[in-house]
């Protein structure tokens, strides 16, 4: 099974801790899509040549980092913890999937995307992102996990969203909620210090050559 993927981007780590969850091996591809040499690659399996793309041993395809996780979860998991088959909990988790993609990770990237282009995020932008914040520290005082009374893919998504505030140095101080909440994923994943490790590396060198002037 192989991974189209960069682990800069949320998304890919999104997908490599379900996979590491589950015990699923995944042959990296490691995808530039600033390189045409790489991106011209991806696009004879992915026309909208987006990382992650996974790809089956049989061929199948899929892209969207929700649509992989789900998939490998429901096919390969040897239990339904991360993804709960009972309608009300499975509720809860889309909602918080749902709550990541549309207004969580979207208002960071949004952020990040200001800040990349050698501007400040406007008083609005700003206050969005302390709205998802504010909701996000609710969600997490309300429950142990994000969704649940255990991990599932809700906590690994927002997760992702979490640890890519790191681009601006975002102050967590007056979430101790979320703080105390991403302590209890992290320690889920026994090697999870390394696979943050190597997120920061990584980033840091796209930072330098991408766009310096950010104090990562």
């Amino acid at each position: 099974m192989e991974l189209y993927s960069d682990i800069v981007s949320p998304p890919c780590q999104n997908v490599l801790l379900v996979a590491k969850k589950l015990g699923i091996a995944l042959n990296i591809k490691k995808t530039n899509i600033m390189d045409a040499a790489d991106v011209a690659e991806l696009t004879k399996v992915n026309p909208q040549h987006l990382i992650p793309t996974f790809v089956e041993d049989d061929g199948h395809v899929i892209w969207e980092s929700y649509a992989i996780a789900i998939y490998l979860v429901e096919k390969y998991g040897q239990d339904d913890a991360l993804y709960p088959k009972d309608p009300k909990v499975r509720s809860i988790v889309n909602q918080r999937l749902f709550f990541d993609i549309g207004t969580l990770y979207k208002n960071i990237l949004a952020n990040i995307d200001v800040l990349i282009e050698k501007q400040q995020p406007s008083a609005e932008l700003r206050g969005k992102l302390e709205q998802a914040l504010d909701l996000t520290e609710k969600f997490v005082t309300e429950c142990r996990f994000v969704a649940a009374d255990h991990l599932t893919l809700a906590d690994i998504f927002m997760l992702g969203s979490i640890t890519a505030l790191e681009w601006f140095r975002y102050d967590l101080e007056r979430y101790p909620g979320i703080r105390g909440w991403v302590e209890r994923v992290t320690a889920q994943f026994p090697d999870y210090s390394d696979f943050h490790k190597e997120i920061r590396e990584a980033t840091k060198q796209y930072v330098a050559t991408h766009c310096p002037h950010l104090e990562y």
